[in-house]
């Protein structure tokens, strides 16, 4: 396989200053010490089209909208932790291609540090997305192209940058023995580790027994447990199963009935926050994971931790995109209020 990177070096990394949107470091807005976040995960470019229904095999139906930006849940993560005042890299591979120039520049624009590999003989991803026009719900496709051949030599490359993070944290778009070492070289290093375990592939316990906190939907969380998530009573339930994998904690994202924090020593719904009509769903785990994993490293506890993740996802639904609708730290603290 012939692999060309950024620089001359096998994984370059190229570093920017922050956006306005991610100056401010304090979650309360003071200018202490940024948290430090490190994603491993995959950037795809999302092919996004709005339409009153999906057609049928073999049927052709009119939409009513389309655009192309910037997606992938590892890399919404890192626009999502960014503007909200974390220190974040992201670790992954891409193509040579115009939709990788998507990804550069939408990192230098956030202020994200790329730890990045370029492959020249495969492609940056990209995703289908359909949003139904009434709710908003979303139904996505997604090709991660050069993200498929992730493995855990590459990891090995970010050890430096796993280690030195108050905070690790990848998902399962990209291959699982990837996503298995970043998390073991973290563990090593002390760092707190999240999976996001979305899409639901299938994860042996040993993986689950790597993580601080996994962060599963309803239906993610029914592939793990079997249980059928309809309620916090069932979610409680469900968590105690993935506990009994090996995970320290479960946090479990309920949609508009907002999260379940669920350990050995506490068990917490926290609710989602009503900041106005859905617009788009999209983003709204990965706002809410970027957001987990910013405050987590500022030291909150899981629980504020929680809360803040809720709002850093609740404000993200209100507007259309993925990466392009996570918001800021300012609009994040208003809506926390004085008492957050």
């Amino acid at each position: 396989m012939s692999e060309n990177s950024v620089s001359q070096s096998s994984a370059s990394e190229t570093s920017a200053s922050p956006s306005s949107a991610s100056k401010a470091s304090g979650l309360d807005g003071s200018a202490k010490s940024a948290g430090k976040v490190a994603i491993l995960g995959v950037f795809v470019a999302d092919a996004t089209y709005r339409a009153k229904r999906q057609p049928e095999m073999g049927e052709t139906i009119l939409g009513s909208g389309f655009a192309l930006g910037p997606g992938g849940k590892g890399s919404n993560q890192s626009v999502a932790a960014a503007r909200v005042g974390a220190e974040v890299t992201m670790i992954t591979r891409l193509g040579q291609d115009a939709f990788a120039g998507m990804a550069l520049d939408l990192w230098q624009d956030e202020g994200v540090t790329a730890h990045v590999e370029q492959l020249a003989d495969s492609y940056t991803g990209s995703a289908y997305i359909f949003i139904e026009e009434q709710s908003g719900d979303n139904a996505i496709i997604v090709c991660p192209g050069a993200a498929t051949t992730l493995t855990a030599e590459f990891v090995d490359s970010a050890t430096s940058v796993i280690a030195a993070a108050d905070v690790f944290i990848t998902q399962l778009e990209q291959p699982i023995a990837a996503a298995k070492r970043g998390l073991q070289l973290a563990r090593e290093a002390g760092v707190t580790t999240i999976l996001n375990t979305a899409p639901a592939e299938s994860v042996d316990d040993s993986v689950f027994a790597l993580c601080d906190y996994v962060t599963p939907n309803e239906t993610e969380t029914k592939t793990y447990t079997g249980i059928e998530v309809s309620s916090v009573d069932d979610a409680r339930k469900a968590a105690e199963v993935l506990l009994e994998k090996g995970a320290g904690t479960a946090l479990i994202t309920l949609g508009e009935q907002g999260v379940l924090l669920h350990n050995r020593q506490q068990s917490v719904h926290i609710p989602a926050f009503d900041v106005g009509p859905v617009v788009e769903t999209t983003g709204a785990g990965d706002a809410f994971n970027g957001g987990f994993a910013t405050a987590l490293a500022q030291g909150l506890s899981p629980a504020a931790a929680a809360r803040f993740g809720c709002a850093v996802g609740g404000l993200s639904v209100t507007r259309a995109g993925a990466a392009q609708s996570m918001p800021t730290l300012n609009e994040v603290l208003a809506l926390l209020g004085p008492d957050r």
